[in-house]
């Protein structure tokens, strides 16, 4: 990518079959309902896909679907992380990089490493890596947390280390690194229901989960604020707000899930341990959904 991203990126789903399969039929229908509805980029294996479900092979089979199906329409970011800094480096020199603009590495989770050892593994990832590095920092899933003086010195020493996904809801962290950024440097919300604050903060756009149900509005939103149209970004976050609450209140991608299957979308099966969102919240969402008018 090597330029400074912005705008609605979307963490798209794994759609599977009832007997666990992947259905690329309806990946290949999400895709053209995101692409088509004009978001800016495409993250695929990330934590909405759940992507520790997924065998190696499949992984390999849904990035090359995802390239033949975007066909270079918009760019390609690939999911690639783990709390085990010598595989992830691994997966690096074992990857085809055609197509794909950049990577979202998440921090690592369940060993806790301290910030010298965050710095330490994201360097050797931005080393190893032949396209650009984004940075995932969301401590609620991985319990460590990349401060705000490790993601700018990381920053400054690689230069295709160009954005942070934020989401740790910390907003004295993310005002610091909006800060004192590099000026090629974005960061990106990794929180829908925070995305218009921090944007009005001069954020730079959004890694978005709602955007796969609701793609127009959303990125609409967020073109508005690059805008700096504030008021009417405000009346479409507004719009949606009821619906974020409770596509998480059950679990990611659980809820996401559920309303794509409303839509009609893709069908509302997911790999253990993850399960379907409870009766009461697929009624709460199909309800919204159903009476939901895009102020736009």
């Amino acid at each position: 990518m090597h330029k400074k991203i912005k705008g609605t990126g979307v963490a798209i789903i794994t759609p599977f079959q009832k007997n666990g399969s992947i259905d690329y039929k309806s990946l290949g229908n999400l895709l053209e309902h995101i692409i088509v509805n004009k978001v800016d980029f495409v993250v695929a294996l990330g934590t909405t896909s759940e992507a520790p479900t997924l065998t190696h092979q499949e992984k390999d089979h849904i990035m090359d679907f995802v390239k033949e199906t975007v066909d270079g329409r918009v760019p390609i970011v690939m999911g690639m992380g783990g709390n085990n800094t010598q595989a992830v480096v691994g997966a690096i020199n074992d990857t085809d990089f055609d197509d794909i603009s950049a990577i979202l590495s998440v921090a690592p989770y369940y060993n806790k490493p301290n910030q010298r050892g965050l710095y330490q593994h994201f360097s050797a990832i931005a080393k190893a890596c032949p396209v650009d590095v984004i940075l995932y920092n969301v401590p609620g899933r991985t319990s460590s947390n990349i401060s705000s003086e490790i993601t700018l010195k990381l920053a400054g020493n690689h230069n295709n280390i160009i954005a942070v996904k934020e989401a740790s809801g910390n907003f004295n962290q993310i005002m610091d690194i909006l800060h004192k950024r590099p000026e090629n440097f974005s960061v990106l919300s990794g929180d829908d229901a925070l995305t218009y604050p921090m944007m009005a903060l001069s954020a730079d756009g959004v890694i978005s989960v709602v955007a796969n149900a609701y793609p127009a509005s959303f990125s609409a939103m967020v073109r508005l604020m690059l805008k700096n149209k504030y008021d009417e970004a405000l009346e479409v976050h507004n719009s949606l707000l009821d619906i974020i609450d409770q596509l998480f209140i059950d679990g990611n991608p659980a809820g996401v899930k559920a309303a794509l299957t409303i839509m009609g979308v893709c069908k509302n099966y997911l790999r253990l341990p993850l399960v379907p969102v409870e009766k009461e919240v697929y009624s709460s969402l199909k309800k919204l959904i159903e009476n939901y008018e895009t102020p736009l």
